[in-house]
């Protein structure tokens, strides 16, 4: 008879929560022991109970060794993958998508025997690099063509305000002037 299979979820009762979390911490460790004695590697496990207890296991002699060298080799990695992102970034910037796509064939009909899945996962990064730099310059461009046309249309309504104000003078000044003329015009009547 097999154990039964333990459905991973928070467990609600308190007590019964504790108890595993004592078991589980133990094989944990005894794990964590088991793994650096037999392949002659260092393993540091730290674990935080719920009460804020610490429990750690460090198969040398500190574990803060075990962190420096994790934190040193984490941002070695972080600098690497920048400048490889930075590489890529370079490389592809200046392609269009055409010679990005013939590249990319070129690439394949070379090697097509000695490609690995490795490069063609880099392969496809890189196309999905290109193609995100693409879409951003794509959406960039229409921006600023749509605030080109939103500052042109202004321009616009300016321009007819001021067409209609003049319009708008010119009959006013039109009306003034046809009245002004008018008594004028009885005034020489009357001299005849």
């Amino acid at each position: 008879m097999g154990r039964k299979k333990v459905e991973i979820k928070r467990i609600q009762d308190k007590n019964c929560r504790q108890v595993a979390f004592c078991k589980r911490r133990k094989g944990l460790l005894k794990k964590a022991k088991e793994l650096s004695i037999l392949c002659d590697v260092d393993v540091g496990v730290v674990i935080i109970s719920n009460r804020g207890r610490l429990h750690e296991f460090a198969s040398t002699n500190s574990l803060t060794g075990i962190l420096q060298r994790y934190e040193s080799h984490a941002a070695a990695e972080k600098e690497i993958s920048a400048e490889i992102q930075d590489a890529e970034q370079s490389k592809f910037s200046s392609m269009t998508t055409g010679e990005l796509l013939q590249e990319t064939e070129r690439q394949l009909e070379e090697n097509v025997d000695g490609v690995t899945a490795t490069d063609l996962i880099h392969l496809e990064n890189e196309l999905l690099t290109a193609l995100v730099q693409i879409r951003s310059r794509k959406t960039h461009l229409m921006l600023e063509s749509i605030k080109g046309l939103h500052e042109k249309e202004k321009l616009l309504l300016e321009e007819k305000k001021q067409l209609e104000n003049n319009m708008a003078r010119m009959k006013k000044n039109r009306r003034v002037n046809e009245k002004s003329d008018l008594p004028q015009q009885r005034v020489t009547l009357n001299f005849l």
